[in-house]
This record gives structure tokens, C-alpha cells and sequence, in this order.
């Protein structure tokens, strides 16, 4: 990304992640059962497995978003099961770019403020921002519905803004959580190649949930999570 939109945050510092024995119950049942993985600096996995084993709680949990109920998950060198509810939305909103599967877009503002957001929350000019927020718009095909709101959007169009709000200020990790999983095979291709080029250009780490075999194509490696509990493929 170049321009006006590279120089509220610039280039962060690659973190590698770290999840060890993390376990994790609802209503009595063990969803998370003692997993772990190790994921290298600027390394992209795929995680991959059936419907109902974790793989969403397990981003969550990444983000800090829920409570582990054992384990430790460090991204770089902070522990996000030792930090309070406030500090672990700081580390979100600076080192981390999350791709929800339910797209968690604000309601009242438009496309392109919503992938402003990050940049406006870290202090950026205004200016910048919504020039930074246009620019990777475009990339995923949507400079003309910049001013539309959530509602007038499809589901395909929320989640490719919901991509570049994760993107926007060059995050050190990222989490996705099913990207594509509301596109056509063409634009899905799109996406998955903005996601590639800039985590690549940028030296983040990256963790996607996927069920796409296109997508899983494009990370380093793939791990799984099944019964079984977390192997890598």
C-alpha cells in the first residue's frame, strides 16, 4: 500500500504466535481439549476441520475476546490470558487485523469508514485514513459503494470490507475466520490474493479458518482440528 494511507502506522514488527495447552469448555463439553500449536513470524497457516470442533473459539480466544479456561496463547511476547479485558483491546486494535465470519460491521457508518476505523482509532489524520480506507476498497472491487452503509450492502460486499478493516493499518497478526465464505469463486480468488500479497508485504502472521481448499492454497501450512484435537496436516 502506498500513498497518503502508509503513513499512520507503517510497517509493524512480524510476531510469531504461541498457543500451548489451551483448553476450553461450554456447558460442561470440552471443546478445546489441551491444543497447541506454534505458529514462526511472517508464517501463514490454514486451519482446517468439521463444523463444531473449536476453530472460531480458538480465534476468540487468540484475541481475547473469551477467557482460556488453561493454557497460555503469547502473540510475540504478550500474554493475552494474563492481560485485563481493556489491555487485550488495546493489543487488538494494535497488532491485531480480525476477518469475522459475521462480519461485525458498524451499522451507522459507511463502507469506507468502517475499514477507517483502525487507522482513526490508532490517531490517525482523518484525511489518511478514509484516503487509506478508499484505496484497499478499490483493491477488493468496491470503490463504488465507498459511501454505502451495511444494510445496502450483500453479504459478499460486507465481508470484503469487514477483509480491508482487518488490513488496513498493516496489523502484525491476522485472524480470518472463513473469508471467503460468502463469495464467488472469482471474487473469492481476488480476495485471497490481497490477503496473501499484503500479509507477504507486510511480514504478518497469518491464521485462517477455512473450509476451501483455494483458500487453505495460499498459507505456508495447514493444521487441523478435529476430535483428535490440533495436528498439523
Amino acid at each position: 500500500m502506498s500513498g497518503a494511507g502508509a503513513a499512520p502506522l507503517g510497517r509493524q514488527q512480524a510476531c510469531g504466535l504461541l498457543i500451548d495447552g489451551v483448553t476450553k469448555s461450554f456447558e460442561g463439553r470440552k471443546l478445546l481439549d489441551a491444543v497447541s500449536m506454534r505458529i514462526a513470524p511472517g508464517e501463514s497457516v490454514a486451519l482446517l476441520g468439521e463444523s463444531g470442533t473449536g476453530k472460531s473459539t480458538l480465534l476468540n480466544l487468540i484475541a481475547g475476546l473469551e477467557p482460556v479456561d488453561a493454557g497460555r496463547i503469547l502473540i510475540g511476547d504478550d500474554d493475552v490470558c494474563a492481560m485485563s479485558a481493556r489491555a487485550a483491546a488495546e493489543l487488538r486494535g494494535r497488532r491485531i487485523g480480525f476477518v469475522f465470519q459475521a462480519f461485525h460491521l458498524l451499522p451507522y457508518l459507511s463502507a469506507e469508514r468502517n475499514v477507517a476505523v483502525p487507522l482513526l482509532l490508532s490517531g490517525a489524520e482523518p484525511g489518511q485514513a478514509l484516503a487509506a480506507a478508499r484505496e484497499l476498497l478499490d483493491q477488493v472491487g468496491l470503490s463504488d459503494r465507498a459511501a454505502a452503509m451495511p444494510r445496502q450492502l450483500s453479504g459478499g460486499e460486507q465481508q470484503r470490507v469487514a477483509l480491508a478493516r482487518a488490513l488496513v493499518h498493516r496489523p502484525a497478526l491476522v485472524l480470518a475466520d472463513e473469508p471467503t465464505g460468502n463469495l464467488d469463486p472469482a471474487t473469492a480468488a481476488v480476495v485471497l490474493r490481497l490477503i496473501s500479497d499484503r500479509v507477504r508485504a507486510s511480514g504478518a502472521t497469518l491464521l485462517m479458518v477455512t473450509h476451501s481448499e483455494q483458500a487453505a492454497a495460499i498459507a505456508d501450512r495447514r493444521w487441523r482440528l478435529d476430535a483428535g484435537g490440533l495436528h498439523e496436516a
